[in-house]
């Protein structure tokens, strides 16, 4: 009885050394500063370091301004392929996102890649320094008055529906 236990045991450990493996060249992509609109697509290189093919099955983003694209083909032993993550840099500030990937590797079947960055709005940016930087004069007595009216229907909205 021991030997057969014996002999399960190193036929699980050659198996298990003589797997598919799966590794990154990076776990985190920092965008940095980037303009609002711009292209949000960055790539991540998956190595196989093992010696059986690795299978992604799966690349969940946290969220759905993050899309990720990869190929369903199987990687084998020593080559690579590319994760594509596209964030949306529509949405203005910064993120901090995680994906999660899924494989066929016995010791890491989830691995977490993360993108950071900072989505930054050039052009109101400008826009609000103008804005700050004009004279007191440059704004009509029309104006006060507007607004106020605006904030007086706001308040008396509110005070009909209680």
């Amino acid at each position: 009885m021991k030997k057969i236990l014996a002999g399960l045991f190193m036929t699980g450990a050659i198996a298990f050394a003589s797997a598919q493996t799966i590794s990154f060249d990076k776990t985190t992509f920092d965008y940095g500063k980037i303009k609002a609109g711009s292209d949000g697509h960055r790539f991540f290189t998956v190595k196989n370091t093992g010696d059986k093919p690795l299978i992604i099955s799966e690349v969940k983003p946290s969220c759905g301004c993050t899309t990720p694209e990869w190929s369903k083909d199987p990687i084998l032993p020593g080559k690579t392929a590319q994760i594509k993550v596209g964030y949306n840099t529509g949405i203005k500030g910064a993120f901090n996102k995680l994906i999660e990937v899924y494989s066929n590797d016995p010791a890491n079947n989830r691995s977490v890649l993360y993108i950071k960055g900072n989505v930054e709005d050039l052009q109101g940016v400008n826009q609000e320094a103008k804005l700050v930087a004009a004279p007191a004069e440059s704004f009509s007595a029309k104006t006060a008055p507007a607004s106020s009216k605006a904030t007086k229907k706001i308040v008396n909205r509110a005070e009909a529906a209680k």
